[in-house]
């Protein structure tokens, strides 16, 4: 089994979520897998999204745990999957 390269958008709760903080406590939460690159999208009224590509092993599961995980930190309103590409 080989990698696959999954973007993630992590909305946080309000604008004033400091987003340097909150992609620090998320680069120390992915442990089953790398963050790669993370770019911040504007939404709405100020608020940006973090556009995460996150890099982990192609098997059952995949970035549920990842999830999971993100879904637990306060700062974060929402976690959604854009799309998954597996890795040559």
């Amino acid at each position: 089994m080989g990698d696959v390269a999954a973007k993630i958008k992590v909305m946080p709760k309000s604008p004033e979520v400091d987003l340097d903080e909150l992609e620090s406590t998320i680069k120390e939460l992915v442990t089953m897998g790398s963050v790669n690159k993370v770019e911040r999208e504007d939404v709405a009224f100020g608020l940006k999204a973090l556009m995460l590509t996150i890099v982990v092993p192609d098997g059952e599961g995949g970035t549920e745990v990842i999830e999971e995980k993100l879904s637990e930190v306060g700062d974060i309103e929402s976690v959604r999957v854009e799309g998954v590409n597996r890795l040559m």
